[in-house]
């Protein structure tokens, strides 16, 4: 079995490491990951410059460039051989609810998805440097099962995994993405040269988090598994778009 790697937190990253790790027992491992921390790339995609592609002393290959261009060139070019599976992560911190948007672990496996390879993004649901062979783990019991017998429907897969050790966790759980609140306010503060500047502010905290949900899984300490499509098309709309046009 042929498994590509990448992530958003940079090739350098342990969680990256622990996930190649934890996959090398089970197939052939090349990771493509980004120079440094691309988190919050989204799906974007490196077109005004050329991108450059160095390895490191572990052997991954890494590019000046978001995750999906990781994966874009992986595919496309860079490496002899398709792989039978994309796998994104361990993302150091959630990927639940509407972070799905903005996520650059997201990207990297939805860009798999997108040129016709399974894809998995794996996240640790951790604010510090936790359990990442719990999730590790995971990411390889789903690989094995995945490309043992394939699932029905959506081929692309978002995975949050509690910080806990393996056998602490409470099973795992098919969810829809859950929603936060509105974000909080952006943070100003001064530069050196008494600039204004302004940092992102947080994310807000969870709104839809009910039963189902992807926080309601892990807050309960099961894996949350949450079949994703690409699809923006809002089909209930289509007919009364169709009405609005023609009155």
């Amino acid at each position: 079995m042929r498994i590509l790697l990448s992530n958003d937190d940079g090739y350098f990253a342990p969680g990256l490491q622990a996930l190649a790790e934890s996959l090398a027992q089970i197939g052939e491992v090349t990771v493509v990951a980004p120079e440094r921390d691309r988190s919050g790339a989204s799906n974007s995609l490196t077109l005004d410059r050329p991108l450059t592609v160095r390895k490191s002393h572990l052997g991954y290959w890494y590019v000046n460039g978001t995750p999906t261009d990781c994966v874009h060139l992986a595919v496309t070019g860079l490496i002899d051989q398709l792989p039978d599976i994309v796998v994104s992560g361990i993302n150091h911190g959630t990927n639940m609810g509407d972070d799905t948007i903005y996520s650059g672990t997201v990207a990297a496996a939805t860009e798999g998805f997108l040129l016709g390879i399974p894809a998995i993004a794996v996240s640790l649901a951790s604010r510090h440097a936790g359990n990442f062979a719990t999730a590790g783990r995971v990411a390889r019991d789903l690989v094995s099962r995945l490309m043992g017998a394939r699932p029905p429907g959506p081929w692309l897969l978002n995975v949050n995994v509690p910080d806990v050790p393996y056998e602490s966790l409470a099973g795992q759980e098919v969810t829809r993405l859950g929603k936060r609140h509105k974000a909080e306010g952006v943070v100003k503060s001064k530069n050196p040269r008494g600039d204004t500047v302004y940092w992102v502010g947080p994310a807000g905290s969870a709104a839809d988090a009910g039963p189902g949900t992807d926080f309601h899984a892990v807050a309960q300490g099961r894996v949350s598994i949450t079949p994703l499509q690409m699809d923006l098309t809002h089909f209930e709309q289509l007919d009364a778009l169709r009405e609005w046009l023609a009155a």
